[in-house]
């Protein structure tokens, strides 16, 4: 579907869509969300454009060429959004038309980024004066967004690390499964923050004549550069809890083994007596002894008790 806005003495307001006559509104739109465009409107869109929108699989090409250029549409940037999906995290593409008068945005799925930018619009809370002061502002929410995003991580990494470290009857199992899924949560969130360096990277050589923006544009690197750092730090923290989850799991896993050695040696000298007198051998001197077998029967338990009374005299038990 497509929403249309236009900007008015520094608000930006959403459009109606009138059933007739699309084309003219769209040349008067300062910005045009294509989301989920159906046929008819990425027709109307071209029409309007005089060029090809990308397909899904051109948006998602990684190569900087691929991703960042201007060419006679105007300033083309794709970049990465998170996003949320049946509780995971995933990333989608955005793909950016940046001209004088418009900004275009083409992209597939749900995202929060515009969810919570149309909120701020209905509300009166969006402050701009060009599409090109839109487009940064929607950088620097991204990179709000991100760091939210972190900070509900870092919450949840607090509560598996205590499930880890201090609850002595926690289902490790569930805690690296949890782990798991933190590790490619922040591993998404990264890429992202890497995906907005370049984009804010690529707009600062291209947006000289607006100062404002260009301040804006540093303060969003700073920001970035500061959420990398977090990134890193959650990710120590991911492979610390991971590396003790599995060590505390080894070590119960070395208690049993330890349980079946113990038993095993205890079990032994008995079973050694018992496979002696168990021989079918005519001449067995014990044999012809009244006392015979309560002596075999004490000597398998004598057998048995003194490795438990040596183990557990030296400590290992």
């Amino acid at each position: 579907m497509l929403r249309l806005f236009n900007i008015q003495n520094g608000t930006i307001k959403e459009q109606s869509l009138p059933e007739i006559d699309l084309s003219q509104i769209v040349a008067q739109a300062s910005w045009v969300d294509a989301h989920d465009p159906s046929d008819e409107e990425r027709e109307e869109l071209q029409a309007f454009l005089h060029t090809e929108l990308p397909e899904s699989e051109d948006v998602e090409e990684i190569e900087w060429s691929a991703r960042y250029f201007m060419d006679t549409t105007g300033l083309h940037v794709r970049s990465l959004f998170l996003s949320l999906s049946e509780g995971r995290h995933d990333t989608a593409t955005v793909a950016f038309i940046l001209q004088d008068k418009r900004l275009i945005t083409l992209r597939e799925g749900s995202l929060a980024d515009f969810r919570l930018l149309r909120m701020r619009i209905r509300r009166g809370q969006m402050v701009v004066d060009s599409p090109q002061e839109l487009m940064v502002i929607m950088f620097e929410q991204k990179v709000e967004n991100l760091a939210d995003a972190l900070e509900d991580i870092h919450r949840k990494l607090e509560d598996v690390s205590y499930l880890v470290l201090e609850d002595a009857n926690a289902d490790l199992e569930n805690a690296i499964d949890r782990l798991a899924k933190l590790e490619d949560s922040n591993g998404k969130i990264r890429l992202c923050l890497m995906d907005t360096q370049r984009s804010i990277s690529f707009l600062q050589r291209h947006l000289r004549n607006f100062p404002e923006l260009q301040e804006t544009s540093r303060e969003i690197m700073r920001d970035v550069d500061t959420l990398m750092s977090h990134t890193t730090f959650l990710f120590d923290k991911i492979n610390f809890l991971m590396d003790s989850t599995q060590g505390f799991i080894n070590i119960e896993q070395n208690k049993i083994i330890k349980i079946f050695s113990i038993a095993a040696v205890v079990f032994l000298p008995p079973t050694l007596i018992a496979s002696i007198y168990g021989m079918n051998f005519q001449y067995m001197p014990e044999l012809q002894l009244a006392l015979g077998y309560p002596g075999a029967l004490i000597l398998m338990l004598i057998a048995g008790i003194a490795p438990y009374w040596v183990f557990k005299l030296k400590g290992w038990l």
